[in-house]
C-alpha cells in the first residue's frame, strides 16, 4: 500500500526512482581484543585508513572545484577534522592502552567528542558534531573495506535510484551528480545543514528530517520525492506516478524557458530597475555569475580565502584574488566583505579563542579589530585591487558606532600607507555595513550617517532575532523568515536607506527565494544578491510584478501579527 511521509524540503525538484538503502557503518562496529603482538599492526591499519580517507578528500576537493564552492568548504572542514589530534591520535592511544580494534577505538573517541559538543550551549558549535560523526563513519568504512561513496546503476525498470539513509555527508552527496541518483531522503538533517546546501548547489531533489524513513523503506521500493513540498511517497500507484511524471516534465520545461531570460534586464511591469547580483566565495565562482548575466557581485565572502590552510594569505595573494574578480566583472560592482570569521567558521591559523558562545563572541568585525595587522593587510589588498574595477568594502556584523568608526579608521590608515608608498587605489571607494544584528536594525541612524550603503544578512538577522539555530533540526521548524518581527526589521532597514538616500541590498537566503521576491519588492527593495543559480527564477518573478501595487499590499501586510494571516497575505501577493 502506498503511504506518504512529510519532512523538511531542502532542495526543490521532483525525483522518481527505486530506493537504494545505505547502511550505517557505525552500527557494524564490534569490540575486539587485540593480541599484544598485533597492536602495532592495528595502529598501522588505522593510520592507513586515515591516509586513504585523506587521499579521498583531496580527490573530492579537486572534483568540487568544478562544482559550487560551498562543496569545497565542507570537504576542507572534514579534512581539518581528520587531521585534528583529538580524533585519530587519541584513538591510537586507546588501541595501545586497551588493546582494542581500530573501529571500536574510533567510535569511543567519537562518542567522547560528541558528548563534549552536547554540553556546549552554543548551537553553532554543537552542530559540528555531525561533521565529526561523518568523518568517523568514513574512516570506519575504509577500515571495513566498504565503498567510500554511493555508486548505483540504472535499475531494470528504467528508473534511477533514490538514496535512503540515516544521514549523508556532503562528501557522499558530491558524487550523486555523476551517478544514476535522482535524489535522496534521510532520517535526520535540517534545511540549512551542509548536506542540504550541497544538494541545492547540485540541483538534486532532497527531503530530510523524516525520522524513520531508513527503517520503513525496503530496497527497491518505488519512491517519489517532492523537494518543494517536503513530501515523500513510497510505493505510489500508477495514477500518482503519472501525475508526478507530468509535474516533473512541467518543471523541466520551466527551467529551460528560464534560460531565455538571461539577457533580459530585470525590471518590474511599472518600470522599476532591479539589480540582481550574486554571492561568491572564491574567484573561481565568477564564471557562474557571468553565465546568468548578473549585475555584479553583491557579496564576496573573503573568509574562504583564509580557511583550511596552515598560514594566513598574505597581502599579495589576497590582492591577486580580489583583482582577478574585479577585472573579470568588467566594471560591474564587486562588494568585498571583510573577514567574517568565528562561530562555525574557524581558522586553522589561530582564530578566535575557544568560547562558550562563539556566535555571540569574538567574530566578524570584532575579531578583525582585535587583530589590527591582519585586518590592515586585507584592507590594503582590497584597496590596491580597487584600481582594477568597481570595488566596495562591506563590514560584517556591525552593532556599535565605535566599531564602524574603528573600521573606517583602519581603512584610512591603509589608504595613508598606500599613498606614502605611491601605490594607487580608488580614493572614493564606498564602504557599507551588514545589518544582521537586531540592535543594528533598530538603531540605523548611527550607520546611515557613517556608511555609503547597507546590506541585510537575513540568515543571521532571523537567527539572532528569534534565538534559533537554523542548523539545529530540533528547532529548525521555528526558523521563520515571515515572523512579523523579522518583516518589520527588514522593511524598516529598507525604508531608512531610502530616506537617507543610500542603497540597501538583501544578501541572505531570502533574496534568492522566489517565494519572497514580491514581498521584498513591496518593501521597496531594489537590489538583491543571491547564489547565481537562483537569479533567473527571481528575475522571472520581478518581470511579472508591479512594484507600486505590491507596495500597497505589503504596507497592509506589515500591520498583521498573526502568522497564518501573514502567510496567506504573502501567498496572495
Amino acid at each position: 500500500m502506498p503511504f506518504v511521509i512529510h519532512g523538511l524540503p531542502v532542495s526543490q525538484g521532483i525525483a522518481i526512482g527505486n530506493a537504494h538503502l545505505i547502511s550505517h557503518a557505525l552500527l557494524e562496529v564490534d569490540h575486539l581484543l587485540i593480541a599484544p603482538r598485533h597492536v602495532d599492526a592495528e595502529v598501522i591499519r588505522l593510520e592507513d585508513a586515515a591516509a586513504k580517507v585523506r587521499f579521498e578528500l583531496r580527490a573530492l576537493r579537486e572534483v568540487s572545484a568544478s562544482a559550487q564552492s560551498e562543496v569545497s568548504a565542507f570537504v576542507d572542514l572534514h579534512t581539518m577534522l581528520l587531521d585534528d589530534p583529538m580524533l585519530v591520535e587519541n584513538a591510537i592511544k586507546l588501541i595501545r592502552e586497551r588493546r582494542c580494534n581500530a573501529e571500536w577505538a574510533l567510535v569511543q573517541q567519537m562518542e567522547a567528542i560528541v558528548d563534549d559538543f552536547d554540553n556546549i550551549d552554543d548551537p553553532y558549535l554543537r552542530e559540528r558534531k555531525a561533521d565529526v560523526i561523518q568523518v568517523v563513519e568514513r574512516l570506519v568504512k575504509a577500515l571495513l573495506g566498504h565503498p567510500s561513496h554511493v555508486g548505483t546503476k540504472r535499475n531494470k525498470n528504467g528508473l534511477d535510484s533514490i538514496v535512503v539513509a540515516h544521514d549523508l555527508s556532503p562528501a557522499d552527496t558530491i558524487h550523486f551528480k555523476d551517478s544514476q541518483i535522482a535524489g535522496f531522503v534521510t532520517d535526520v538533517g535540517g534545511a540549512t545543514s551542509h548536506t542540504a546546501i550541497v544538494a541545492r548547489s547540485l540541483g538534486i531533489p532532497a527531503v530530510v528530517g523524516l525520522r524513520h524513513i531508513r527503517q520503513i523503506t525496503r530496497d527497491g521500493d518505488i519512491i517519489i520525492i517532492d523537494g518543494a513540498r517536503g513530501v515523500v511517497i513510497i510505493d505510489p500507484d500508477e495514477r500518482v506516478l503519472e501525475e508526478y511524471r507530468l509535474r516533473r516534465s512541467a518543471l523541466e520545461l520551466e527551467r529551460s524557458k528560464l534560460k531565455r531570460l538571461k539577457a533580459n534586464r530585470a525590471a518590474t511591469i511599472d518600470g522599476h530597475e532591479i539589480a540582481l547580483q550574486a554571492n561568491i566565495e572564491l574567484p573561481r565562482d565568477v564564471p557562474a555569475v557571468k553565465d546568468v548575466y548578473a549585475d555584479g557581485i553583491g557579496l564576496f565572502r573573503t573568509e574562504f580565502l583564509f580557511m583550511n590552510r596552515d598560514t594566513l594569505p598574505n597581502e599579495e595573494e589576497q590582492f591577486e584574488a580580489y583583482k582577478s574578480v574585479a577585472r573579470a566583472m568588467g566594471g560591474k560592482p564587486v562588494v568585498i566583505r571583510t573577514l567574517d570569521i568565528g562561530a562555525d567558521k574557524a581558522l586553522s591559523t589561530g582564530g578566535p579563542r575557544p568560547e562558550l558562545n562563539p556566535a555571540l563572541g569574538l567574530r566578524a568585525i570584532r575579531f578583525c579589530l582585535a587583530e589590527p595587522q591582519m585586518f590592515l593587510t586585507q584592507l590594503r589588498a582590497i584597496l590596491r585591487a580597487s584600481l582594477h574595477g568597481k570595488i566596495k568594502i562591506l563590514i560584517p556584523m556591525v552593532a556599535h558606532a565605535h566599531e564602524v568608526d574603528a573600521a573606517l579608521g583602519a581603512i584610512e590608515q591603509a589608504k595613508a600607507q598606500l599613498r606614502a608608498e605611491k601605490i594607487k587605489f580608488d580614493e572614493d571607494i564606498k564602504v557599507g555595513g551588514m545589518i544582521e544584528i537586531p540592535a543594528a536594525a533598530l538603531a540605523l541612524g548611527i550607520f546611515v550617517r557613517r556608511l555609503n550603503f547597507l546590506s541585510i544578512g537575513t540568515n543571521d538577522l532571523i537567527q539572532y532575532t528569534l534565538a534559533i539555530d537554523r542548523t539545529d533540526e530540533a528547532v529548525a521548524h521555528l526558523y521563520d523568515p515571515l515572523h512579523p518581527a523579522i518583516l518589520r526589521l527588514i522593511a524598516a532597514t529598507i525604508h531608512a536607506g531610502a530616506k537617507a538616500d543610500i542603497p540597501v541590498s538583501v544578501c541572505g537566503e531570502m533574496a534568492g527565494d522566489k517565494k519572497f521576491t514580491r514581498l521584498l519588492l513591496g518593501m521597496g527593495l531594489r537590489q538583491f544578491s543571491m547564489h547565481p543559480t537562483q537569479i533567473l527564477e527571481v528575475k522571472q518573478e520581478i518581470l511579472r510584478s508591479d512594484a507600486a501595487e505590491l507596495a500597497i499590499k505589503v504596507g497592509r501586510l506589515l500591520k498583521l501579527d498573526e502568522p497564518d494571516k501573514i502567510r496567506e497575505a504573502v501567498d496572495k501577493l
